[in-house]
């Protein structure tokens, strides 16, 4: 265990702007002090969101994020439990552990108490309200911090606080079954989980992606067709396989929802995953637009225990600490495949 008085190392946005431009500095910050229901984490792996980016980038600062600077960045953290809060009597020091986006809620209100605590308003987000994982070590709420598997390595763990618990969120909107064909729009760090967990359900899934690096990666992960929408019609193809059931979108852009609404059959869902315009929607066909954020420490534990039977996985390449800026560079011009995760 460190003492209080030292100081470690974090990566922290010190103002907002391009990435690239010297936005985040490693710098010396001292080791959290836990509060009652809080335990300090020595972090050991932390994904790197697109998220981050937008933050980073200055793109939501209307919406108050970053609530503060100089910030830690980074919500899909893993590390082990260093010191303990007063009242924390179900984890122990030494013990694996993770935390996702989701940092606290109030617990109270008509969302926490129907377990849809992800759009509580009150929540606070990591890495975005209060420090996150681009550091040595990090404070967490204890009832929001989950014990790993030991079947999944730290690396490989890191994306599934994220890219693993938002798929699943996503597809389990999509009310999928071995009937049902889906779409899924951008094989990502989310979308490629998404994939996975849609496989799962038994229904034939379809990606849809632009480029022969992420259309590859969907071949590998077993995707039943793979359509690169910068080369083909991906509304006319899917229209030849008689639509689809459901699509799925994480492609961060307007026309990938268009074609998603376009390709969806009538009474079809369409889960939208990232910020786009929504084009027109004919009443009379009865589609159904939902939007789908995070997700609640139910879904989390059920994919923790996916991963740890192997039948999914985070596709991931590991990056220092230090260049934390160059990784939200390498996913600023498109040049990551799968999710990159830093490690102290």
């Amino acid at each position: 265990m460190i003492f209080e008085e030292e100081d470690v190392k974090a990566a922290l946005l010190t103002r907002t702007g391009p990435a690239g431009d010297g936005i985040i500095e490693l710098m010396d910050v001292p080791v959290p002090v836990p509060g009652p229901g809080e335990v300090v984490i020595k972090v050991t792996a932390c994904g790197v969101c697109r998220s981050n980016l937008h933050m980073a980038e200055g793109e939501w600062i209307a919406n108050g994020v970053p609530a503060r600077l100089p910030l830690a960045p980074g919500h899909e953290v893993v590390g082990r439990v260093d010191h303990l809060g007063e009242g924390v009597d179900w984890l122990a020091v030494g013990d694996r552990v993770g935390v996702q986006p989701l940092w606290d809620t109030c617990g109270r209100c008509e969302y926490c108490l129907t377990g849809r605590e992800e759009i509580c308003h009150e929540r606070l987000i990591t890495g975005e309200m209060v420090d996150g994982g681009y550091a040595e070590y990090m404070l967490a709420k204890a009832p929001f911090t989950h014990l790993l598997p030991d079947e999944i390595g730290d690396v490989e763990a890191a994306p599934l606080f994220c890219p693993g618990l938002t798929a699943y969120s996503a597809v389990e909107k999509a009310e999928l079954s071995p009937a049902k064909r889906v779409a899924v729009f951008g094989i990502g760090g989310v979308g490629h989980m998404a994939l996975q967990f849609a496989l799962l359900s038994g229904a034939e899934v379809v990606a849809v992606t632009d480029g022969e690096a992420h259309g590859s990666l969907a071949r590998e992960l077993g995707a039943t067709r793979v359509i690169d929408s910068a080369a083909d019609d991906a509304v006319a193809l899917l229209g030849r396989m008689g639509g689809v059931d459901a699509s799925i979108v994480f492609a961060p852009a307007d026309e990938a929802l268009h074609s998603a609404v376009e390709a969806t059959k009538r009474g079809g869902a369409i889960v939208l995953g990232v910020n786009a315009v929504v084009p027109h929607i004919p009443f009379d066909q009865e589609k159904r637009l939902l939007g789908t954020v995070i997700g609640s420490r139910r879904q989390m534990n059920e994919v923790l225990r996916l991963a740890a039977s192997g039948k999914v996985h985070a596709v991931c390449e590991s990056l220092p600490l230090d260049r934390a800026e160059d990784a939200l560079t390498k996913l600023k011009n498109r040049q990551v495949r799968g999710r990159q995760v830093l490690v102290p």
